[in-house]
């Protein structure tokens, strides 16, 4: 099969010429010793778009969601997080193992908890219970189906959390598709929380890297549980380099990515045996639910693959389409040829 259009991840993306000529470009030094100016260069750039005071360059959004823990909790506390959140389901149970944390999970809607449902989560102060300390936040939110938490709400949220004492990370590794999708400035969306980690190689098309931002004391603290973890680079600005040209020209780019999304989802959704929540299609991250009782998702997954479609398999019966750089409109349109062929099929 010559054809592969690759539906797995936005994580698949490659770097394009011209980001690979900046890499090999890149003026570098030893980050431990604080000596590399581009990544210096990316982190300063990132805390200014976020509107915080420091950046840290991490090797991933799972090193910089961990970092970020470590840094804002003590073993045994409490965090509270939606029941489908990246921290919790995806990252090894990174939270435990390294962190001795507690999750409290609240069964969120579509990806998003509400204001009286993170109220009725924080314990009150007793010797007998943890003491809760931390709010996560996932947005976009990727098991929600790329669904979107809006300023209003991002502001309630840790507008409540403050309030009871806790301090607000937020897993943002694709707040940038957020930020496109509502027509807002990225800083205004995570202007209430404490902490934010974006990727830089997922929808933003870079090889490597994720960014954690927030205050200087923070950044310094989380500094030093990134050596701890193996994340203390070297020469690592070639890899900065590549995260400095998405952030200048890869971000207009993923409103495109949510047009395709939008165009698989109401092609799919047309077709017989299969479910799609249309109001979860915001950004660039399908989720398509198979309604057929004589097939599911491995099944599905494997036909697809023998076409030359890539997509990957979430739960029995659902399967994940997530648009990117590299895929075009040409792709998603052979993509609908194929799912017809097998979804018509007796």
């Amino acid at each position: 099969m010559e054809k592969i259009v690759d539906l797995r991840s936005d994580t698949v993306t490659k770097p394009s010429l011209a980001m690979r000529e900046i890499m090999a470009k890149a003026e570098v030094g030893d980050d431990v010793y604080g000596e590399d100016p581009t990544v210096r260069q990316l982190e300063e750039m990132a805390a200014a778009i976020m509107g915080k005071e420091a950046g840290l360059f991490v090797v991933s959004g799972t090193m910089g969601n961990q970092v970020a823990l470590l840094a804002h909790t003590s073993r045994g506390d409490e965090i509270i997080l939606e029941a489908n959140a990246h921290i919790y389901t995806y990252e090894v149970g990174a939270l435990a193992v390294l962190g001795g944390l507690l999750p409290k999970l609240i069964e969120g809607n579509k990806g998003k908890i509400s204001p009286e449902q993170l109220k009725k989560a924080i314990r009150p102060l007793n010797i007998h219970f943890p003491q809760t300390t931390l709010l996560c936040l996932e947005n976009t939110s990727n098991f929600g189906g790329g669904t979107v938490i809006s300023v209003e709400e991002m502001d309630q949220l840790t507008d409540v959390a403050h309030g009871y004492g806790l301090k607000v990370h937020l897993d943002g590794a694709r707040i940038f598709n957020a930020a496109v999708y509502l027509g807002v400035p990225v800083r205004e969306l995570v202007k209430g929380v404490d902490s934010v980690m974006f990727c830089l190689a997922k929808g933003l098309g870079a090889p490597v890297g994720s960014v954690l931002v927030g205050s200087k004391e923070f950044i310094e603290k989380a500094r030093k549980y990134r050596k701890m973890l193996g994340g203390g680079l070297r020469q690592s600005g070639i890899l900065a380099a590549a995260g400095i040209y998405a952030l200048e020209n890869n971000i207009k780019r993923l409103a495109y990515d949510h047009l395709l999304a939008r165009k698989l989802a109401e092609g799919l959704a047309e077709l017989p045996g299969l479910y799609i929540d249309l109001d979860t299609v915001q950004t660039n991250i399908l989720m398509v639910d198979i309604v057929r009782e004589d097939l599911n998702s491995t099944q599905l997954v494997d036909i697809l693959k023998d076409e030359g479609v890539l997509s990957s398999a979430i739960s029995e019966k659902r399967v994940r389409f997530v648009t990117h750089r590299d895929v075009g409109d040409k792709d998603i349109d052979y993509t609908l040829q194929v799912m017809s062929k097998i979804m018509m099929a007796k």
